[in-house]
């Protein structure tokens, strides 16, 4: 694709509704707001999801489970994914960045043992399974826990 050849969706760039500019308009009189009533009215209306008074559907369904804030999100590597690197590299969460593995700098590795390793590499990640510690070391390489 070159720049001359570069054109907007379908749709993406709409015009804005033009209300209250005479009955031809297609949105003259009421502007689209119907007659009377609470969102009629200037001001703000109502609130996201406010049904009239009767009980919002997000308080009527059933609550379940909840939200760890503690918890550790990571940027998972199969050991599959290790074989592009040559044998003795030592492979670290900033090579796996620009190598374009991982793509998020702030979040930590964790390596899985998915797949097989035919090289002999130094890994250096956050966190390890067993089944990646194993093949790697069968591998003849090292593992190393940041």
């Amino acid at each position: 694709m070159k720049l001359h050849e570069l054109k907007g969706n379908e749709g993406s760039r709409q015009k804005p509704k033009r209300v209250g500019r005479g009955m031809a308009s297609g949105h003259g009189k009421t502007s689209g707001k119907g007659h009377k009533g609470q969102n009629a009215r200037s001001g703000k209306g109502t609130r996201v999801g406010f049904e009239g008074g009767q009980t919002q559907l997000f308080q009527r369904l059933p609550k379940r489970g909840f939200t760890n804030i503690n918890r550790k999100e990571y940027a998972v590597v199969n050991l599959e994914t290790l074989n592009r690197f040559e044998d003795n590299t030592e492979v670290t969460p900033e090579l796996l960045i620009e190598s374009g593995i991982v793509r998020k700098k702030a979040q930590d590795v964790k390596v899985l043992g998915n797949g097989n390793l035919e090289k002999k590499l130094t890994v250096k990640a956050h966190k390890f399974s067993t089944a990646a510690v194993e093949a790697i070391e069968a591998a003849g390489g090292k593992t190393e826990v940041i």
